[in-house]
């Protein structure tokens, strides 16, 4: 057996101002999926279902748990810029770290926390 692909599945409390965030804060086009109450989030490889659940416990609540990915980037620090300059809430800043990955952490309109990273050469 083989997994072919991985798609994240979220809860959403708003899917419109979620899709404007995963639009215009970290690049993904938004489509409709046949159903109003869900849209697919697409970057690259990257696949995320947001169904909206206004009437659920807000992520937030969850502390630690909120985290649902890692997304691996060719080029962390630009995507960093990208992110900071859309006023995304950064909860760990860019840097270098000794597990061989510059990374840093965001914070979804939502309240989901995300990890961002690229692998670092070793000479």
């Amino acid at each position: 057996m083989t997994i072919a692909s991985t798609m994240y599945v979220l809860a959403v409390p708003d899917l419109k101002r979620s899709g404007e965030f995963y639009a215009l804060a970290l690049g993904f086009e938004v489509h409709e999926m046949g159903d109003p109450g869900w849209r697919l989030f697409v970057k690259d490889q990257c696949r995320i279902m947001a169904g909206e659940c206004p009437d659920e416990m807000p992520v937030t609540d969850i502390g630690c748990h909120s985290y649902f990915g890692y997304l691996v980037v060719d080029d962390a620090r630009a995507y960093y810029e990208r992110v900071s300059q859309s006023g995304a809430e950064i909860t760990k800043p860019l840097r270098d770290e000794p597990w061989g990955m510059r990374e840093f952490g965001l914070r979804t309109v939502d309240g989901h926390r995300l990890m961002v990273g690229q692998e670092l050469t070793r000479g």
